[in-house]
């Protein structure tokens, strides 16, 4: 919100251009000068004295008064459990740890994995590779979203006048806000509405009728994660792209092979499978006041009061933690409020008010049972298999609306607060 860029070149800009421009406001704010790169950190100790050690992998130790975990939801991957898999005599690589060496053109490419990375992997090679074979376990819904680049014109007029980007920036919001209407409440006109464009764009641009009904998924549209896409249709539709629905029976040097007894012979693999959306910090060891760790808060599963903070883990504070909204928001704009509503907390140890802040375990556990129970209308509840579900099959996410999270992130309730 405090960089508006007028030089994006269309509305879904790609990777390239997003990295340069988280790149270039970096350098903007002279971040270098305090950041350390390709340094892990393993361990992080709440002391006696009130502060925090923090241990890299490298030795080094930093002491500290507070702790933000800007370590996000989709870090550490997940790789299939698939028999043969390292037999592989091809490239083989996960999506997040993306093979640059791997010469893609004129290539047989095989993805495994049908979500919203598998998806824009099949738009951006399609064109480039010999032929393109999409595994696909679970049909997903596709909302059909124009991507036609910016004019000149358009550029001009957003370099000339930053009040018009910062328009738009406030009308996305307000839409990323209207669709949260559509994924809490199941029976909405929103989730009706959206329900209708997906299959819409099913119906008209999936000619083949064979075809069709192996994407047609059996699901109410964004109960697994929403996939935005102007060409997944187009590409997967092209001679040279082919949809794979058997179940794969095993991995062989030349190839995968699948349930029906063909092999289909690879040069390149690629494993878009996902996540481990329950890591967060983890493998990272956290150390609270008496000895508390992590590991012992979510035995069970993570939680955190308002995604944010942990009881017994003071002056630590998280962006984009266990059961915030991540279901299809911006977690730009999530990160941005929440960034606000720490450093209010953190005021309140500059201001002398306090040396440790933590909520209460009473309010935090208020704060799960009222999620829980909200959760049950979700649409992520209305009978398919997501990320988004916990071990008990709720939803580990916000389950009310964007505007209710704006107003929680305006100012902590210091109530709900341990003030040591």
């Amino acid at each position: 919100s405090f960089a508006p860029n007028p030089e994006w070149s269309r509305p879904y800009s790609p990777g390239e251009e997003i990295q340069a421009y988280f790149e270039a406001v970096f350098a903007e704010h002279g971040l270098a000068e305090c950041t350390r790169f390709g340094d892990e950190i393993v361990r992080c100790e709440f002391g006696d004295d009130g502060r925090w050690t923090i241990a890299s992998a490298s030795g080094a130790h930093e002491v500290v008064d507070a702790v933000i975990a800007a370590t996000g939801v989709l870090h550490k991957p997940r790789y299939p459990d698939i028999d043969g898999l390292d037999t592989f005599a091809g490239r083989t690589f996960h999506s997040a740890r993306w093979d640059h060496d791997a010469v893609l053109d004129g290539a047989r490419v095989g993805i495994i994995g049908t979500g919203s990375t598998a998806v824009q992997i099949v738009s951006a090679v399609r064109e480039r590779v010999a032929h393109l074979a999409l595994f696909q376990r679970t049909a997903q819904w596709v909302m059909p979203q124009p991507n036609e680049p910016y004019t000149d014109e358009q550029r001009a007029l957003n370099r000339s006048d930053l009040d018009r980007l910062r328009a738009a920036h406030t009308r996305l919001s307000e839409l990323f806000g209207g669709f949260t209407n559509a994924v809490i409440d199941a029976q909405s006109p929103m989730a009706k509405m959206i329900g209708d464009l997906c299959l819409a764009n099913l119906e008209d641009n999936v000619t083949d009728p064979a075809l069709r009904e192996r994407l047609r998924p059996d699901y109410q549209a964004a109960c697994k994660r929403l996939i935005v896409s102007p060409d997944f249709y187009t590409a997967i539709q092209h001679p040279n792209a082919e949809l794979v629905t058997d179940a794969i029976e095993g991995v062989e040097p030349g190839g995968v092979r699948t349930a029906d007894g063909r092999l289909h012979e690879l040069d390149v693999l690629v494993l878009a499978t996902g996540f481990h959306a329950d890591a967060f910090m983890r493998p990272m060891q956290l150390v609270g006041s008496d000895g508390c760790t992590l590991e012992a808060a979510w035995r069970d599963r993570p939680s955190a009061y308002l995604a944010i903070s942990m009881p017994e883990f003071p002056n630590f504070f998280m962006l984009n933690g266990p059961n915030g909204p991540v279901g299809n928001f911006s977690l730009i704009e999530v990160a941005e409020l929440q960034v606000g509503y720490v450093l209010q907390l953190l005021e309140q140890l500059r201001a002398g008010t306090c040396r440790a802040i933590a909520p209460t375990v009473a309010a935090t556990e208020r704060f799960e049972a009222e999620r829980v129970e909200a959760a049950r209308s979700t649409v992520w509840m209305t009978g398919c298999r997501s990320w988004y579900l916990d071990d008990r099959g709720v939803p580990a996410t916000w389950p009310w609306t964007f505007d209710r999270f704006r107003a929680e992130m305006a100012a902590p309730k210091l109530e709900a607060f341990d003030l040591r």
